[in-house]
């Protein structure tokens, strides 16, 4: 066989997920301040490899995605891999794209596998959002700097006199990541771009809200969430434990909704804290290999990887991305909205997944953004983040786009269906879709 073909044929070849694991979502600040990511991604990826029928010998590489990285763990996926029980000959690689960062691991590995550099891998994300930092401002910087540079105590003094209380004002890491260089905009502000864009009021983006704890609360009582998690001890000497995502609202209400203020444009906007997603700490992974390594092996995988695509827009619009990157995705493949049977649009904001719902249902968006004549494909509500969303479980941003991937898995399993689509948008102006299917 001529290399080129053979070569083809291996990029056909569907990607088997042998394994998936993911931890709870604890919001920030709470269960899980205390566990640093590192941390957390070693607790998860030990656990998911003693349920796995893989032994860590055998496996080729760990990928893990991650945003806020840590200055104390350096390529942190080398750190968790160790920390897991990974030999240490066992190379690892962080990987970050922003938002999709726990898709960026699933895709660079099917990279890796198609153009045949190994067989199996672990991969995944994990974000503590909770342990983003404080940064010093300039002027302490120069200070310290200075202070470090002085020789004698009355230079010392001299420059301890030229202090001032301002100095000590921090720069918010969570929020300085969190707000793109190049359009200049919070997240949160691309999001009221699209409100204004698509005519989407408060009213509607709250209903939305209150429906996403009222899905993700009734999957947690039938024990749907349990399939996909596993429970991380947070307090060792007092035996408390996290089994649950404690970012539902059992009793959230559009009275409550209503009453929060918007949160990103005080006068005029519409986004507030209760209809964007939560501030959360998790970690999930994977187990990876080739289809045809999964028969031979004699196992029967949660599900396959069978195409992704990833695809750029305007900045400002970022939330945008899942039209985009899904568009082109239906392109490669061939197939319409009308083959998928379950859809995950990563909820960053109400706002944003409605503004998606309505492009991908626009021929006008269509025509405008793509040339053509029919829209990308409406999206039958009915599928859609059935077991709700990031407005209720939160958006751990390195680990999400994994999550995703499990949710979808699970969910076609439970339903008895074969196809569907994970799709998220990324801060700085991106998007990512992966078709996922199940036999």
């Amino acid at each position: 066989m001529k290399t080129e073909n053979r070569k083809e044929t291996i990029k056909k070849e569907r990607i088997a997920i042998v394994s998936a694991l993911r931890t709870p979502m604890a919001k920030a600040g709470g269960k899980f301040k205390h566990i640093q990511a590192d941390q957390l991604g070693a607790i998860l990826f030990r656990e998911l490899m003693m349920r796995s029928p893989i032994e860590v010998e055998d496996v080729d590489e760990v990928i893990i995605g991650n945003v806020a990285q840590p200055i104390h763990a350096a390529n942190i996926a080398r750190v968790i891999a160790l920390r897991a029980g990974f030999p240490e000959h066992t190379p690892s690689l962080t990987v970050h794209r922003n938002c999709a960062s726990g898709m960026e691991s699933i895709t660079t590995v099917a990279s890796r596998i198609h153009s045949g550099e190994g067989s199996i891998y672990v991969c995944g994300g994990v974000e503590s959002m909770s342990n983003i930092p404080l940064i010093y401002n300039e002027k302490m910087v120069g200070l310290f700097t200075k202070l470090s540079g002085s020789k004698t105590l009355g230079d010392k003094l001299k420059t301890l006199l030229g202090f001032r209380p301002r100095f000590l004002k921090p720069i918010v890491g969570l929020m300085s990541g969190l707000t793109d260089p190049v359009s200049g905009l919070l997240m949160g502000s691309t999001a009221e771009v699209l409100a204004q864009d698509f005519g989407i009021s408060r009213e509607e983006q709250d209903a939305f809200s209150l429906a996403s704890h009222q899905k993700a609360a009734a999957a947690k009582a039938s024990g749907r969430f349990a399939k996909e998690s596993m429970a991380v001890v947070y307090d060792e000497h007092k035996g408390e434990y996290l089994d649950y995502d404690d970012g539902i609202r059992d009793n959230q209400t559009i009275e409550k909704l209503a009453r929060l203020r918007p949160f990103f444009d005080r006068k005029n906007g519409t986004v507030t804290a209760g209809n964007s997603s939560q501030i959360t700490d998790a970690a999930a992974g994977v187990v990876l290999m080739s289809e045809s390594e999964a028969k031979t092996r004699g196992l029967e995988p949660l599900g396959y990887l069978r195409d992704y695509a990833y695809e750029g827009l305007d900045p400002k619009r970022m939330g945008l991305g899942p039209v985009f990157a899904t568009h082109k995705l239906f392109k490669q493949t061939g197939l319409s909205m009308d083959d998928i049977e379950i859809v995950e649009i990563n909820e960053a904001f109400a706002a944003q997944v409605i503004a998606c719902e309505l492009a991908f249902a626009s021929k006008d968006f269509a025509k405008v953004h793509f040339g053509e004549s029919k829209a990308v494909g409406a999206i039958n509500p009915d599928i859609l983040n059935v077991n709700g969303g990031a407005v209720a479980l939160g958006h751990p941003v390195g680990m999400t786009g994994t999550r995703l991937v499990l949710t979808v898995l699970h969910e076609l399993r439970e339903r008895g269906l074969q196809r569907g689509l994970a799709t998220l948008c990324i801060g700085g102006g991106q998007g990512a879709a992966l078709l996922l299917e199940v036999e």
